[in-house]
């Protein structure tokens, strides 16, 4: 796992940094123009001021993150692994 690149879940190498292209071309543009990115940030600031239910969505993930996902486990209190076995076979004598 050390060569594993900063920004991806485990199995998943099409979040890698170096497969990011939407990324870095949002980021050539904004450095070609700076003040595209505020007149984006400025429309959808508008769309959540006329109630755009996505708009105000996006504004709060990007301000206080994305909440996190809740995980219903069905079963009660019953334990959902009674046990883990582990068992070495030798087939070599067949």
């Amino acid at each position: 796992m050390a060569d594993r690149k900063k920004g991806g879940q485990p199995g998943n190498d099409n979040s890698s940094l170096d497969n990011r292209a939407w990324g870095r071309a949002i980021r050539r543009k904004i450095a070609q123009n700076p003040e595209h990115l505020d007149a984006v940030a400025s429309a959808l600031f508008a769309e959540a001021m006329d109630g755009n239910i996505q708009a105000i969505k996006e504004l709060g993930d990007r301000l206080d993150g994305k909440p996190k996902q809740g995980v219903e486990i069905e079963g009660g209190d019953k334990p959902l692994v009674h046990r883990i076995e582990r068992k070495i076979v030798d087939n070599a004598d067949e």
